[in-house]
């Protein structure tokens, strides 16, 4: 399968240090990749909110002259036609979500091919007694989820979905206890809150792992290893099916790195049978 126009461009910006504002520019690239080689300067910084000039200097700090021939390098590399009166014509905007989902998990699966982020993850993870894991606002369902199911294989798992003045007191009592690692689920719009959770847990010491929407992401600075799962952007309300499924992946992997996980399945099943918890 031919490689996407955003997954293209996701290896265009790797490996650059990029300001802020940059990242922003980027991450918006990225979201609307087909129809980015047919947009001016000005029309990209209406769309990624920044000013023009940021537009310009983004395509210096890439190493082109300037965003004309950053545009043209993408018109090189990019599909013939532009996005629009094919296939996707036939959807409603419904269906149209449905297919940016799907071509989000796509893009996922691409990324998984390189498995060894994710393994690595997973052995961070399965070490870390007690496991925090975090996710406020848009991201709290995604780190719930994840702490479900994660507290089935691991002894410890400490859930931080709620933020205030306790969320630090709540990262050092981890950190206190004996972890190494923390799980931060951030997506847009990415709260100020989450950034400093993560800065304050680094400077406890903690290893951070975060799953976001992109390697652009502002949580990226305060990260040790971020893996990214894009959003759906179709529907007035952002759609996270490849985060859910990458926060899925990840418990495969921790569970693989945990050498007592299938029994601690195995006895959750029998006490759950002698509960009647479930309607069989």
């Amino acid at each position: 399968m031919s490689e996407s126009p955003a997954a293209r461009l996701q290896k265009l910006f790797e490996g650059h240090r990029l300001t802020p504002t940059q990242r922003r520019i980027a991450h918006c690239m990225v979201r609307g990749a087909a129809e980015v080689p047919f947009l001016s300067s000005v029309e990209l910084a209406e769309l990624a909110g920044v000013s023009q000039p940021s537009v310009t200097r983004f395509a210096v700090a890439l190493g082109f002259d300037g965003y004309p021939a950053l545009r043209r390098h993408l018109r090189e590399v990019a599909p013939a036609e532009r996005a629009g009166g094919g296939e996707e014509d036939a959807y409603n905007e419904y269906q149209q979500a449905v297919q940016g989902e799907i071509e989000n998990l796509r893009r996922l699966s691409a990324m998984l091919a390189d498995p060894a982020p994710v393994r690595e993850a997973g052995r961070l993870l399965a070490a870390s007694r007690p496991l925090p894991v975090l996710g406020l606002r848009a991201a709290s369902s995604q780190a719930r989820g994840f702490a479900y199911f994660a507290a089935k294989v691991h002894p410890d798992v400490r859930l931080l979905d709620e933020g205030g003045s306790m969320l630090a007191d709540r990262i050092d009592a981890a950190a206190g206890a004996g972890a190494s690692a923390l799980l931060c689920f951030a997506l847009p719009r990415h709260p100020k809150e989450v950034a400093e959770a993560l800065q304050h847990a680094r400077g406890a010491g903690l290893t951070v792992i975060t799953v976001a929407d992109s390697a652009f992401a502002p949580v990226a600075r305060h990260s040790d290893l971020l893996i990214p799962a894009p959003v759906g952007t179709g529907l007035a309300f952002d759609t996270a099916c490849a985060p859910m499924l990458l926060g899925r992946v990840l418990l495969e992997a921790m569970a693989d790195a945990l050498p007592d996980a299938q029994a601690r399945l195995e006895a959750f099943d029998t006490r759950a049978a002698a509960r009647g918890l479930f309607v069989e």
